[in-house]
């Protein structure tokens, strides 16, 4: 798991969401661990503050972000926390600029409380205290709209967004989001299953930090295997759902540019 520290007393911490969001599911240190240069310097102390009561679940709520946010962004919008889970709220199948983020530590949400009303880009974005029933729901709704589950599922806009991705051009190249940051190349060459891939094709992106960003850029054997595999397009891996776009040899290079990709993982 992402954390080491003390069981929650309720026995609902942030580390126990496998279950439902597979991303949380990895040995090691946070991928957004505490950086030196932080300006939050957190340091996690003992639960003294809930002696004689169950520390809350560490979610918070965030509201105005940008409809081009990235999970990366709200990684960086909270550097120096400890960064478990970020879920994107969706409403008809368009991003509703909310989202949630799971803390690894109760004691991080007051500090993540201090980024209410900061800047990401040119929006100020507003923190607001959650509980873990309404992050659950939140999974649940997303869960079931990916699988056909809501009545209301991606409404008009999903017909004119569907069709600008069957009308794209296809290179041989296609970018993958939403992917958890646990997952490697083998799990992406178990999601096309049905495509010959080599490891070498599949290219995770990495931040400047060379940790993962949630996409990928994989590389198909000719146009047409890319088209086939649209068929994957928002189908889960693991309790996630992956988003495939049509993408080129040279968004690919951009993404090198950018930052780095992970070869050996």
């Amino acid at each position: 798991m992402f954390y080491r520290g003390s069981k929650f007393i309720d026995g609902g911490d942030g580390r126990e969401m496998g279950a439902k969001r597979q991303r949380v599911v990895d040995q090691g240190p946070s991928f957004y661990g505490t950086s030196p240069a932080s300006s939050f310097m957190y340091n996690p102390a003992p639960y003294t503050a809930y002696v004689n009561q169950p520390p809350p679940f560490p979610v918070v709520r965030v509201r105005g972000l940008p409809f081009d946010c990235t999970e990366t962004d709200v990684a960086e919008f909270f550097h120096g926390l400890d960064i478990v889970d970020i879920l994107f709220v969706h409403n008809n199948g368009k991003f509703s600029g909310e989202a949630f983020c799971v803390l690894g530590y109760p004691l991080q949400v007051d500090f993540a409380l201090q980024r209410n009303r900061q800047n990401l880009g040119r929006r100020y974005i507003e923190v607001f205290r959650s509980k873990r029933q309404e992050y659950y729901k939140a999974i649940a709704r997303e869960v079931s709209d990916a699988r056909g589950g809501s009545p209301h599922r991606r409404a008009p806009r999903a017909k004119s967004y569907d069709e600008a991705k069957d009308s794209a051009e296809h290179t041989g190249v296609l970018r993958l989001r939403g992917l958890p940051f646990s997952a490697g190349k083998d799990d992406i060459m178990e999601f096309f299953k049905d495509f010959v891939l080599s490891e070498d094709a599949i290219n995770i992106t990495l931040n400047s930090e060379g940790r993962p960003t949630g996409e990928a850029f994989v590389e198909f054997a000719s146009a047409e295997d890319s088209k086939a595999a649209m068929v994957k397009d928002r189908m889960t891996l693991g309790s996630r759902y992956i988003e495939l776009f049509p993408s080129s040899n040279e968004e690919l290079e951009e993404a090198v540019s950018r930052g780095r990709l992970a070869r050996e993982r």
